[in-house]
């Protein structure tokens, strides 16, 4: 029986008196991985992190999805990463299953399984699995970041077409309505008829005003 064992969280290997074992998932880890339980608070009764975050905060995104973004942000520096499972258990913040550390086949990179998945869309494929020392290592196959560079060469090299403005609508003139033509057409008549009434005088001779006439006398101003 070994005398020492491998923390499932921080993966450091410790003897077995300075490991616990979680009361959710019952693996060992060690002191500083473990945690009371979150909702009593009970020292007795010690959580890993990985299932006191679940119990803290559901999953909602995909299991493996923490392992995609992890190799996307390890390509963009290296072609190869090794990673311990205990390693993968911290990025994914879960336990894989026994089927991982037991066969080599949950490995192959077959695009139907979702873990294998997670890594094939991130651009990696599984290169080497140790099973008895517990490791794996990815290897990159394409690089996605030169592949978007890419992209945007094409669509930078498309032609740019002229700028056409919109043709900008003039505003209707409106046509005035028969009333107001009316009404226009009878006030000129007025004018004129006001004009042709009114006797016109030869010279400079103007009529005084009837006010005027009713005021003073002929003849006579007003001292």
């Amino acid at each position: 029986m070994p005398i020492k064992d491998e923390c499932g969280i921080c993966g450091r290997v410790l003897p077995y008196r300075h490991l616990r074992k979680c009361q959710r998932c019952g693996r060992l880890y060690c002191i500083d991985c473990m945690v009371p339980e979150v909702s009593t608070g009970d020292t007795s009764r010690m959580f890993c992190l990985n299932c006191a975050r679940k119990i803290v905060s559901p999953r909602v995104m995909g299991k493996y999805d923490g392992l995609k973004e992890h190799l996307k942000f390890r390509a963009a520096f290296t072609h190869t990463v090794r990673l311990s499972f205990a390693q993968i258990d911290g990025i994914i913040g879960d336990n894989l299953p026994l089927s991982a550390y037991r066969h080599e086949e949950w490995w192959s990179n077959s695009p139907t399984n979702a873990h294998a998945k997670a890594w094939l869309d991130a651009g990696w494929k599984v290169q080497e699995v140790d099973l008895k020392n517990g490791y794996v290592v990815f290897q990159k196959v394409k690089d996605l970041t030169a592949t978007s560079r890419k992209r945007e060469k094409r669509h930078k090299t498309q032609e740019i077409k002229p700028f056409t403005p919109i043709p900008a609508k003039l505003p209707k003139q409106k046509t005035p309505s028969k009333t107001k033509i009316a009404k226009l057409y009878a006030r000129i008549k007025n004018i004129e008829r006001q004009k042709a009434a009114t006797p016109k005088y030869p010279g400079s001779f103007k009529p005084k005003p009837t006010h005027e006439k009713k005021l003073f006398k002929p003849n006579q101003k007003p001292q």
